[in-house]
């Protein structure tokens, strides 16, 4: 049937303009992982600046042209357009497309024994308006005056009056939430009606659920900013102020606007998405890193219902804390403690999954894999990108750390070494799923540990940075003499950068030619209990054989009196 099928599409329709999920979640990872390396090459070149101002960028300085100066010194502009395109490209372009739209794409259909998602054109769209969306938003580089420089938040009064970039950069915002708009709507659907027969939802595995409830953040979420992005470019382009202020002066000269807008409205529409957002990055993660964690420690997840409950908490609660990133603003004390008191409250259903996670490795028959290895790293360094949130979540110590380096290495705790090993658990985890080779397990040790080792020179140092009250936008911070009290800590940061780019070099050796001659497995080459390992690896069109049907939870390793120490979901049981 697979081979049938096959044969009559032609190349286009079988791999580029595809209405398989499969190859539209590689489309989505191998995108997303091209877009993750070029977001890493801006913040390299950023590092230059940061640790060595004024001075040249070696051997490429002299190709930014108009973007330096003479003899390659990057123009602080150049400067502001690398801080927001390397967020927006991280986060909207990278991250969030590899774990929902690849990961999800790819894994969740199988893993609850559906042939395809529920709406197939509309998860071809899905990728090629995400497409779109990035290259919309690359384009800006080459517009008059360079790529958005308003920072990746945005915020207006400077972005309404900002160069022709950011109406690039919005454009591109409006068709990538069209594309998460899409494929949360599908995800839903397939998830509630398109499960295998004895599938009830408190047997799906724990990565099901967590994109489950992201797809629901997306939906919710989303829609606030796109509205605002609409409005942000009525008022770059057709003369209205949603948020043009009256009497706003530009340069010394009073702008003529009509005005009566709110600088303030963006960023309460801005961020009812991005704290959400925070776990539309995170929730995936937990997910994959539940799903290695389990299957590495030979045993079930401990406390799985209790993960499921707090990550459906966890979800709800994203809606209602948004304002601690605007304590600055001057709200009243009353509404300021409204918000750190929910912040305080939405950690503990974070803390419970980490706790779950932690016990599961308790007097549990580890197997160090690589994939378990990123997976047990994403632990503490969550855990890190956890804890130091707490303070910027209370208005009278976040008044100092606030736009300081401190939120920078709080943020990229949790998404650079949390979410991006993650990432890496995944990929190194589902690679024989998706190819029917392994990765190099020598390749991927060196890749884990020159990762992890720099992933903490990069950001440790930046919460050192941030205390001293570094402000986390500076082109040169030497121009102030607290800044240049830390600028040894600057040029270590900027060092374990450079070498973490170097740290990659293995895992893209390993992705490539493993892909073409790695090792051929089995079909259960991990030895685990879940629905996707039991279609063949690479799984043909349609995925299954026959109609699956599962008969127990999704975690049955260790079961007594078993001949094996794992006992699949699509295992009848015997007698």
């Amino acid at each position: 049937m697979s081979a049938e099928h096959d044969s009559e599409l032609s190349f286009f329709r079988r791999y580029v303009f595809s209405l398989d999920h499969k190859v539209i979640g590689v489309q989505y990872t191998v995108t997303a992982l091209c877009f993750l390396f070029f977001g890493f090459c801006l913040m390299m070149l950023m590092r230059w600046q940061l640790a060595y101002p004024g001075e040249p960028l070696p051997i490429i300085g002299s190709l930014f042209g108009e973007a330096a100066m003479p003899g390659g010194v990057m123009l602080p502009e150049f400067y502001n357009s690398l801080g927001a395109m390397h967020g927006t490209i991280m986060v909207f372009l990278g991250v969030v497309p590899i774990l929902v739209g690849g990961f999800g794409n790819y894994v969740m259909p199988l893993q609850i024994g559906a042939a395809d998602m529920a709406f197939p054109k509309l998860n071809m769209m899905s990728y090629w308006v995400y497409a779109a969306g990035g290259v919309v938003m690359l384009t800006g580089f080459f517009v008059p005056g360079g790529a958005a420089n308003s920072g990746w938040t945005s915020y207006p009064p400077l972005s309404d009056i900002a160069t022709t970039g950011q109406t690039v950069w919005l454009f591109g915002m409006v068709l990538l939430i069209t594309s998460s708009l899409l494929g949360s709507v599908n995800f839903i659907v397939t998830i509630a009606h398109l499960r295998a027969k004895g599938l009830t939802m408190f047997r799906l595995p724990f990565f099901v659920w967590a994109q489950l409830v992201t797809a629901f953040l997306l939906l919710l979420a989303f829609p606030p900013l796109e509205a605002a992005g609409v409005m942000q470019l009525m008022d770059r382009l057709a003369g209205t102020s949603f948020f043009l202020p009256t009497g706003l002066v530009v340069s010394g000269e009073v702008q003529q606007v009509s005005g009566g807008g709110s600088p303030i409205l963006w960023q309460h529409l801005f961020w009812f998405l991005a704290h959400p957002e925070v776990y539309v990055l995170i929730l995936p993660a937990m997910g994959i890193v539940a799903e290695v964690i389990a299957n590495n420690t030979r045993k079930p997840l401990w406390g799985y219902r209790a993960m499921v409950y707090s990550t459906i908490f966890l979800g709800f609660m994203s809606f209602i804390v948004w304002a601690h990133h605007m304590f600055m603003t001057g709200m009243g004390t009353t509404i300021s403690a409204f918000f750190a008191t929910t912040t305080m409250i939405i950690s503990i259903p974070s803390v419970v999954i980490l706790t779950a996670l932690l016990i599961s490795l308790y007097q549990a028959s580890i197997r160090f894999t690589v994939p378990m290895l990123f997976a047990l790293a994403f632990l503490p360094m969550f855990a890190i990108g956890g804890l130091t949130g707490l303070p910027l979540g209370l208005p009278a110590s976040d008044i100092h750390l606030h736009d300081t380096y401190y939120v920078i290495g709080h943020f990229h705790y949790v998404v650079a070494p949390g979410t991006i090993f993650a990432i890496f658990a995944g990929v190194y985890y589902w690679f024989p799923k998706v190819t029917g080779r392994m990765m190099n397990s020598a390749l991927g040790k060196a890749h884990f540990w020159g990762s992890f080792i720099f992933m903490n020179v990069v950001f440790m140092p930046m919460f050192w940075i941030g205390l001293a009250g570094v402000s986390r936008r500076l082109y040169d911070q030497t121009a102030y003499t607290h800044g240049e009290a830390v600028q040894d800590l600057t040029i270590t940061s900027s060092w374990g950068a450079w070498m973490l780019g170097v740290a990659q070099i293995p895992f893209i050796i390993n992705f490539f030619v493993s892909a073409r001659a790695g090792k051929k497995v089995a079909e259960n080459p991990w030895d685990s209990t879940t629905l996707e390992w039991s279609a063949p690896s690479p799984p043909p069109h349609g995925n299954f054989a026959t109609e699956p049907v599962v008969y127990r939870g999704p975690y049955e390793y260790s079961v007594p009196d078993r001949s094996q120490d794992f006992f699949p979901q699509f295992t009848p049981s015997e007698g």
